[in-house]
């Protein structure tokens, strides 16, 4: 990583100056600072920090804090009123809804205006022109005015040109907050690359985005910067500081005031608040998106080709909806386009953010025994498990198929959103799953 510095903030404050009735405003510039009409609101006080290139950087704090003033400040579309903001390279930001698009103009107008503006010549954007498109993927509505988009359409197409532009430095506000489960997968597989080489600066109200994808934090607190450190260590005196707060308390769900089954003391045992939970609203509720060979596309040699990707229940039929903690079996067929002498079938879940959940391939089963497949021939996989208790949120399945071992293979094709799985509600707390508690005790000893 270089030690160059991309942003350098020295005391940096930002006064807003807020007026009880219209006519103050005149009153105020005919006294010439002679008497005060207004309230001083101050968004930012005396603010200073430094990032360095390749440093991922996210932005916590409540409502209020000053996180999108100091994101807008260092973007350049605010002035501070103290202090001063200096950066280095190309900045390229996603910040309030639809910012830097004219609602009048077509969504092919706007992505030339926009890159034009962060210096792309337009042979530059001839050239990209088909990529942003399918990265956007809303069709025919590039060429209709933006004021009809939807807000995620705002999204997909703001955050296509922001990732063409060959920025330096990256700046995001809360935006990927209102794209489908589709898109933020896309989104957050772009970040993850563009963290590889540039500076991403990241605001996020979910302590967990910051954790997993930054290496540092800064936690502002009424226009204040309170501490810059590891996102671990901000998180930890964030969180204990809004559970100080009796008005950031959360109410928990009450489970039903029942004695839990309690589970047999040998072999395979069941979560022992199972009966309670699934008969509560945190039953945990995943709806089943299913495969779309038309739209999941993928990459890969091409020696093979998915054709199905379906969840079945213990019967093989095929499950819509499930709840979490079930057998269920993950059922993968592929259509050989050339000989597979060792194939492998392998499937990840990945949360919203892109991390790994969990995995597993054939591989080790049949190391020494693949059965080869001839060009023509379908080949079906079936891993069947008990489906892991997963926190509330959008999923992702990723399949592929490869020939060869596990250190060295050949990827015919690899679909990242193969399967989409939607959890409405969980009695997960914190972390990636949920754990089957065979037992849980409280009480004085």
């Amino acid at each position: 990583m270089s030690s160059e510095a991309l942003i350098k903030v020295e005391h940096l404050s930002k006064c807003y100056q807020i007026y009880g009735k219209p006519q103050h405003r005149l009153l105020q510039m005919l006294m010439r600072g002679r008497r005060q009409y207004f309230q001083e609101f101050w968004a930012l006080r005396d603010i200073s920090f430094e990032i360095r290139r390749g440093e991922t950087v996210g932005i916590i704090g409540r409502n209020g804090s000053g996180k999108s003033t100091l994101l807008q400040l260092i973007c350049g579309t605010l002035t501070p009123t103290t202090g001063t903001v200096e950066t280095r390279g190309k900045i390229a930001a996603l910040l309030e809804l639809g910012a830097g698009f004219n609602p009048e103009f077509t969504g092919r107008e706007n992505i030339y205006l926009t890159a034009s503006l962060y210096g792309l010549s337009r042979e530059e954007i001839d050239a990209r022109f088909e990529s942003i498109c399918d990265f956007a993927d809303i069709g025919e509505f590039v060429e209709q005015p933006v004021k009809t988009y939807s807000s995620g359409m705002f999204v997909r197409l703001a955050f296509a040109v922001v990732a063409h532009v060959d920025a330096d430095i990256l700046v995001v506000d809360e935006a990927l907050s209102v794209g489908d489960a589709y898109f933020v997968q896309k989104c957050m597989r772009f970040l993850r690359q563009f963290m590889e080489r540039g500076t991403l600066f990241f605001c996020s109200h979910d302590i967990g985005a910051v954790i997993n994808l930054c290496k540092k934090a800064i936690w502002l607190d009424h226009g204040k910067m309170v501490m810059m450190d590891s996102p671990k260590i901000v998180s930890e005196h964030y969180l204990a500081a809004l559970c100080a707060s009796p008005e950031a308390v959360e109410t928990v769900a009450a489970m039903p005031n029942e004695k839990a089954e309690e589970a047999s003391e040998s072999g395979e045992y069941h979560d022992a608040r199972a009966p309670l939970i699934n008969a509560s609203n945190l039953r945990n509720e995943m709806e089943i998106l299913q495969f779309d060979p038309e739209r999941s596309g993928g990459f890969g040699a091409g020696g093979a080709k998915i054709v199905s990707v379906r969840l079945l229940d213990e019967n093989e039929k095929p499950l819509a909806w499930v709840v979490g903690g079930e057998e269920v079996i993950l059922e993968v067929r592929a259509l050989a386009q050339q000989e597979l002498l060792r194939p492998i079938v392998g499937f990840l879940f990945r949360d919203r953010l892109g991390q790994a959940v969990f995995s597993d391939n054939t591989y080790l089963s049949y190391r020494f025994k693949e059965p080869p497949v001839r060009k023509g021939e379908t080949v079906t996989a079936r891993f069947a498990f008990r489906l892991p208790v997963m926190p509330s949120g959008d999923y992702s399945v990723t399949i592929s198929i490869g020939d060869g071992t596990q250190e060295q293979n050949v990827q015919h094709h690899w679909v990242h959103e193969a399967l989409m799985v939607k959890v409405h509600a969980s009695v997960v707390c914190l972390g990636l799953m949920g754990v089957p508690m065979k037992k849980i005790f409280l009480g004085k000893e």
